[in-house]
Formats: structure tokens, sequence, C-alpha cells
């Protein structure tokens, strides 16, 4: 099953709220909500979204400013502004603040809905995973497709579904760190909520088949408070 698209709403007038969030629900997004612009940013902290929605005069910290704060953060999330400020000099003040998308309250649902398809299939088109069928690591190589694992000497080993996920995962974000909420939604898709141990206990797995040394492992590697990470700087393993 493929996971929900996530999308952060920030929208203090609670009618209009409950009916964008409702709306966007039937339309098979999973709503996130927030009243305000400091409960907004506290929420983008710790989740992981492929959109914002963003009213512009909200209490505490305006759109604005938010808007401002998550583009110092993250440049790649789609933002789209729901505001009663229609004038140019408005529209110019939220892009260059970063905003994708500029909607005029009052609003057409169906236009919402639309405009919101178009910024996550675009927002998707820079994060869709390269298609790799096999890589290899030492002398060991991964066939996901057929979940196996084939080492030099010809013995093959069987892989689970999370861990082929898991280990495509980190090798096609490679010398990057991956965070927790990233695995969350690609190999769990936010049905079951795994814990820290969970995940490090894949890790213990991975080191296990693939480190020369578990105690100094040099290719999967935990980082506190981040994620994880797979570091491989070798060129030509994967096909």
């Amino acid at each position: 099953m493929q996971a929900k698209q996530r999308i952060l709403l920030v929208e203090d007038e609670e009618h209009l709220l409950e009916a964008i969030k409702l709306n966007l629900e039937l339309e098979g997004y999973r709503v996130t909500t927030a009243t305000d612009g400091k409960k907004a940013l506290k929420i983008f902290k710790e989740e992981r979204f492929n959109l914002i929605i963003l009213d512009v005069m909200i209490p505490e910290i305006d759109g604005f400013q938010v808007a401002e704060t998550i583009r110092l953060q993250n440049t790649e999330v789609p933002i789209m502004f729901l505001t009663a400020k229609n004038s140019s000099e408005d529209r110019i003040t939220g892009l260059k603040k970063g905003a994708d998308d500029y909607l005029v309250k009052p609003f057409n649902l169906e236009e919402l809905i639309l405009r919101v398809g178009n910024l996550i299939r675009r927002g998707m088109k820079g994060d869709e995973l390269k298609e790799l069928n096999s890589y290899t690591i030492g002398d060991k190589t991964i066939y996901f497709n057929s979940y196996e694992l084939h080492l030099a000497d010809g013995t093959v080993t069987s892989l689970t579904k999370k861990e082929t996920m898991l280990l495509k995962l980190l090798i096609e974000r490679r010398n990057e760190a991956v965070s927790r909420e990233q695995i969350l939604e690609t190999v769990w898709n936010y049905d079951v909520y795994p814990s820290t141990r969970t995940i490090d206990n894949f890790i213990l797995t991975f080191r296990k088949y693939f480190e020369p040394d578990q105690k100094h492992p040099i290719y999967f590697h935990s980082i506190r408070g981040v994620g994880y990470k797979f570091t491989d700087n070798t060129e030509g393993q994967a096909e």
C-alpha cells in the first residue's frame, strides 16, 4: 500500500480549517492541522510533509514568517498560501518568502484540490527513487526484486521485505543521513510506528551481513538525533 501524502494545514478560522481538512482527507491525503504559526513550526520540525497550506493572517507568527522559517530548513517542500490579501505587493511578498502557489479567499474547494494535487506531484518528481535492481557491497550483492543476498561463494540468504526496503532506501540515499520520519513513510507507510530500537536492530542485522568489523562499521551508521546513513564511496556497484 502506498503511503498517503501528508499535508500540514495552517488556518485559524475553525470552520474553514475543518472544511478544507475534510475535503483533503476525502481525496486520500493525511492532514495535520495547526491554528497558529508557533504550533505550525513545532509540528513541521517533528514531522515530514509533502505540502504546507498556510494562511497568512494567523496568530503568534504570521504566515509569511512561518514560510520564511520553513525555507531556512527545507527548500523542497511546496508551500501554498491561503489569504484574503489580494494585492500584487502581497503576492510578491509571498513568492519572495518561498511560496509555490497563492490562493485568494474566498476560493473554490475544487480549485484548491486541483492545485494541491499539482503541487504534490511536482514535489514528488524531485523525490522519486531511481530504480535499482541490485547493489554490491564488498563481496555481497543484494537483489531487490527477489529479496536475496548473494555471497561470493554462491551462498544465497533470503531477505525480508522490510530489510530489502530499508536497504534500498539507505542505498538510494547513500552518503546522506536519512531521517527516521523518511524511513517510517517509505518502509512502514506510517501504518505501524516501530520504535527507534526496531530500526536499530535492522541496522545491527545489516552490519552482520556486510561489515568486516561490526564494532567499527564502515557502511551502516546510526546518527544520534537524526537518523541513519549508509556510506559507500566506491563506484559502479549499482545496477
